[in-house]
């Protein structure tokens, strides 16, 4: 009797184990596996917002025809509601028409180098020395006055160049993902500059910038704090005083050059010879009216309809490639996650029970502005006084997915401290651990567009990504071109995606959320 008693009991927590699992509907998986792996078209999507529309920087004519682009690309696959949400002001774009820059003397060649955004034109073809901006102190600067007009001023020290002896593109290991997994909580960022001023501080910057406004050189020259073998980083130009996004803003020209030919330069005004530059810069500010768009698009649902899962990445990029890394890849993952959504409904004959919507963010370069806008207006955002006001779609959302780490296929989820999801996600990745998908940590990645959801405490993720040669090599540089996407693993991360999309949209509940105090702690973070 007693071992009949056991049995029973033992069934009876079996069976309690099994109703507790999160379910995952394999015939809706292999329908979205055969259109994500076999029938993929990811690579045709990542063509086009690369090598056709790129680059996409916020604010330009390029991003406007690249938008266009996706929205009639979203209507032909029958999705509803396609519309640009506005935002802003984001204040003027830019475009690069004409660029070229070379060395005249002591010798000639042709110089690898990019403006910065928002950096205007020359008057024409310009030729000028160039002087080292040797300064640390106010003192230093003084030396300089009366000598930078009409000069090229690098502003920049030589950076001593390390051959590589390690591959530039890295996949994570087992035991990095072993460490991911056992972290105990989100991991902050932080960023670097380009130059060290010891004793000097921010101030000393203001006043290098207003001595150099007031001497107007023919342009300021610097040097990324990495890249080599041609590649260069290039991000935005500085203005006189606020944004260089501001209409009548007061920008000079600013050129980041390759290192080696930075250096170059740099060793032969240290060895006394002169050196004399020619340059040309061609570019327009647009956008007049200063707003910008983000692109929505949705399935309707049918029982939850007025709920809805959210999936995007972020469609900008900047200026010196066609942005296929950043953030080309995501953008088209996304959109192939919508794709082959919309063909697993047509196959199996189900709908999705909550909404199913993507969305590509525009200003993210700038900082989160697009998904930060829309989060504000429909989701949520906290007051001056610290209270957090919610928007229509606040108590709506089950999740946001994001992605915005390059090409390299996904390994896992961040999950953001919530932990109450680590079980639900962890039976969505068992049908892809044979790709390398098996990785839940409670860290986060960083700053990318799922924080404008989950610092208002709506589920917010970006998935674990292989960094390949995202941070050496591709990430703002000006070798962010198409070459460099991996196909295999951008059919893998969106099929990945478009199985999460698929399964948070019929769950009988929405996805828990954190706690009160882990919300305070995300806003802190």
């Amino acid at each position: 009797m007693r071992k009949i008693k056991c049995l029973v009991a033992f069934f009876a927590i079996t069976l309690t184990c099994l109703q507790a699992q999160e379910p995952v509907n394999d015939s809706i998986v292999s329908i979205i596996k055969k259109n994500g792996l076999e029938k993929s078209r990811v690579m045709e999507t990542a063509a086009m917002i690369t090598d056709v529309y790129g680059p996409r920087m916020t604010g330009s004519p390029m991003l406007d025809k690249a938008t266009n682009w996706v929205v009639q690309q979203l209507k032909d696959w029958g999705y509803q509601n396609v519309q640009l949400d506005e935002w802003g002001p984001f204040g003027r774009g830019w475009e690069l028409k004409h660029f070229e820059m070379h060395c005249q003397t002591p010798n000639y060649w042709p110089v690898i180098a990019y403006p910065k955004a928002w950096s205007p034109s020359t008057k024409g073809l310009v030729k000028g020395e160039v002087i080292y901006l040797d300064a640390h102190t106010e003192e230093d600067l003084a030396k300089y006055k009366g000598k930078l007009k009409g000069k090229f001023v690098m502003i920049d020290t030589l950076r001593v160049l390390k051959e590589w002896e390690d591959p530039l593109a890295k996949r994570l290991t087992p035991e990095e993902l072993l460490e991911m997994a056992n972290a105990a909580k989100p991991a902050q960022s932080g960023r670097r500059g380009n130059r060290n001023f010891p004793n000097s501080g921010g101030d000393f910057i203001k006043k290098m910038r207003a001595l150099l406004y007031e001497e107007k050189p023919l342009a300021t020259i610097d040097r990324s704090f990495k890249g080599d073998l041609g590649t260069v980083f290039v991000a935005g130009a500085s203005a006189k005083e606020g944004s260089a996004r501001d209409e009548g803003a007061e920008v000079l020209p600013q050129v980041t050059m390759s290192v080696e030919h930075y250096n170059r330069i740099f060793r032969l005004l240290a060895q006394g010879m002169p050196v004399s530059l020619s340059m040309n810069i061609q570019a327009e500010y647009t956008n007049k009216d200063g707003l910008e768009h983000n692109i929505i698009a949705e399935i309707p649902g049918t029982d939850l309809k007025d709920e809805v899962v959210v999936f995007g990445a972020h469609f900008d990029s900047w200026q010196s490639a066609t942005g296929a890394t950043d953030n080309a890849a995501g953008s088209a993952m996304m959109l192939e996650a919508a794709r082959i959504l919309m063909e697993t409904i047509k196959e199996s004959g189900i709908q999705p029970r909550r909404t199913l919507r993507i969305a590509l963010w525009t200003g993210e370069e700038q900082g989160l502005l697009g998904s930060r806008a829309y989060a504000k207006e429909f989701v949520g955002h906290y007051d001056d006084d610290g209270n957090l006001q919610k928007g229509a779609d606040y108590d709506k959302i089950s999740a946001y997915y994001n992605l915005d780490n390059g090409t390299g296929k996904i390994r896992g989820v961040y999950l953001q401290g919530n932990d109450e999801v680590s079980e639900i996600f962890r039976a969505w990745l068992e049908p892809f651990k044979e790709m390398g998908a098996t990785t839940l940590t409670l860290q986060n990645t960083g700053g990318t567009d799922h924080l404008s959801f989950d610092g208002v405490g709506v589920p917010g993720f970006q998935f674990i990504q292989d960094n390949v040669a995202y941070w050496s090599r591709t990430h703002h540089s000006n070798m962010d071109n198409y070459d460099h996407l991996v196909p295999e693993d951008m059919k893998q991360a969106a099929t990945i995606v478009a199985a999460f999309v698929w399964h948070t949209a019929q769950r009988d509940e929405k996805l828990p959320r954190k706690s009160v105090e882990a919300k305070v702690e995300a806003r802190r973070n």
